[in-house]
């Protein structure tokens, strides 16, 4: 198995397990990755995912290069799959979490780009290199990035092909925390389980709004957040929660 998962409580561990090649993406990762994902997308219990890399040296180093080397003329529709697979975890109702815990290069740096936090190891190095390779991104990098950290700074890193380090990724806006490599692993963990205990409906209301108000104009936007707002604040979830504030008792929230 090239993919591992584990379920604590609410919120889904994904490994990917090829240290040997840094964690490369692969044809068997692909197939794996995507099984799993049809199992989290239909369990309502889980709300949120992280992923991570094997070992301490790598995230995902990138896209295997000796497979796209192989592919030859079917290169274009091999990678336009895995454009489709990240657009899926984009997409997700769960919350995405990439815990980016060695280098994070190239497809590794486009699939951390494809969840919603990056949380990083002070150990962490992102990059797309592609270029010197004379190709380039093709999982989404270069709309994901510019999306994120603004046209200018994205072109600087697809351009340059450099590394940044984690906390250069931090002040990029890359990354949204860094953690120190000795807890880093605990530090994502608490926080996913933290998350997790939040409303589900509201979690999944919020990505929404973010997502879709982006590429809107700001009037366009702040409907899509009233309608997303609508919907949570009239739901059983919020009645719970509410009076559990007001009365100073544990919620448990159930997605109705």
């Amino acid at each position: 198995m090239a993919v591992t998962s584990e379920i604590q409580g609410k919120v889904a561990h994904i490994t990917i397990d090829r240290q040997n090649y840094l964690n490369a993406l692969n044809r068997e990762v692909f197939e794996e990755l995507q099984a799993l994902w049809v199992g989290l997308e239909a369990d309502r219990d889980i709300t949120v995912v992280v992923l991570t890399g094997a070992g301490e040296k790598a995230f995902v180093a990138g896209a295997d290069v000796g497979e796209l080397l192989a592919a030859g003329a079917r290169r274009p529709e091999l990678v336009r799959r895995g454009q489709e697979f990240f657009l899926d975890i984009h997409r997700s109702a769960k919350v995405v979490i990439a815990a980016v815990n060695g280098y994070a290069l190239g497809g590794g740096c486009e699939l951390a780009l494809a969840c919603d936090l990056r949380l990083a190891s002070e150990s962490a190095k992102f990059g797309l290199p592609e270029g010197k390779l004379g190709v380039m991104p093709g999982y989404g990098g270069t709309q994901l990035l510019a999306r994120l950290i603004g046209p200018g700074r994205a072109k600087f890193l697809l351009f340059s092909g450099e590394m940044v380090s984690a906390r250069e990724a931090w002040e990029l806006g890359l990354v949204e925390k860094v953690y120190p490599s000795t807890t880093f692993r605990k530090e994502v963990g608490d926080l996913a389980q933290r998350i997790s205990r939040h409303g589900p409906l509201a979690l999944q209301a919020v990505k929404r709004a973010v997502n879709r108000g982006l590429e809107r104009p700001l009037e366009d936007a702040l409907e899509i957040e009233s309608e997303e707002y609508r919907g949570v604040a009239l739901s059983q979830d919020a009645e719970n929660g509410l009076a559990a504030f007001l009365e100073k008792k544990p919620v448990v929230f159930t997605g109705t």
